[in-house]
């Protein structure tokens, strides 16, 4: 591969599934120390492997972004093994959809809390090393739903108001080296839209040809074409991108 993110530090939260582990894989690939936070020990156990089949050693730590605690320890952790915290990818996500009328407290407050609490501790944690070391990258993962989509009234909720934490990030870090800025991807192919097709009862197959219809490039999302434009992001030559949403969904979003 390359050394783009040679003697950089990359943290993945929730990076060891589907769009996580892909962004996960490119800044390996690119000569970048990686570090995946994530809730999921058995899911963080088969990243691993699958990374080290590929020549790549990253350092893994279980635990949960919604937990303040574990978030600063992990940091702490990861800085003393690598020396710095470069880049921070705030990917960790769930989706507890359903209609208005149906939605749980509990629904609404575990997006919130994983999404948006997850987000702002693990920025707030990055950013105690990143404005020491006068240089950071700060990437938050946001949604095409964030501009509205049945059956998710907290997914879109929590998606908008991480395009809000990104441009306020970026304006209060921007005079640190600090960037920040956020990927909304459209339909990609996840173990999350999987579940998305079992909860309103059609086949993966059926969902993916119904989102194609309207996607105008022809053709569904993978992750790696997210972690393409986390790339793009995370580079060093692109400082003078700050508080912007890219919509990474085959088409143009309003």
């Amino acid at each position: 591969m390359g050394n783009r993110f040679k003697n950089r530090t990359a943290i993945v939260t929730g990076g060891s599934r589907g769009i996580g582990r892909a962004i996960v894989e490119q800044f390996a690939g690119e000569g970048a120390n990686v570090a995946i936070i994530d809730v999921n020990e058995e899911a963080l156990v088969e990243a691993e492997n699958y990374l080290k089949e590929l020549g790549y050693d990253v350092y893994t730590k279980v635990a949960s972004v919604t937990e303040r605690d574990e978030v600063e320890s992990a940091m702490e952790e990861i800085h003393e093994k690598f020396g710095s915290i470069d880049i921070l990818v705030n990917n960790a996500g769930v989706i507890r959809d359903n209609l208005l009328f149906k939605m749980t407290d509990e629904d609404w407050d575990t997006v919130m809390d994983v999404h948006l609490k997850g987000a702002f501790y693990a920025s707030r944690a990055a950013q105690a090393y990143m404005t020491k070391n006068n240089y950071g990258r700060i990437i938050n993962i946001s949604s095409t739903s964030a501009l509205g989509n049945r059956g998710q009234s907290n997914y879109a909720t929590a998606k908008a108001g991480l395009q809000g934490l990104t441009k306020t990030l970026a304006i209060e870090l921007g005079k640190f080296g600090i960037t920040a800025n956020a990927v909304a991807p459209g339909f990609i192919e996840t173990d999350m839209t999987k579940a998305t097709a079992e909860r309103i009862g059609i086949s993966f197959e059926q969902l993916v040809e119904a989102s194609v219809s309207n996607i105008p490039v022809g053709r569904s999302g993978k992750p790696a074409d997210i972690a393409n434009a986390i790339q793009f992001f995370a580079d060093e030559k692109s400082s003078f991108v700050s508080g912007q949403v890219i919509y990474v969904a085959g088409g143009p979003k309003d």
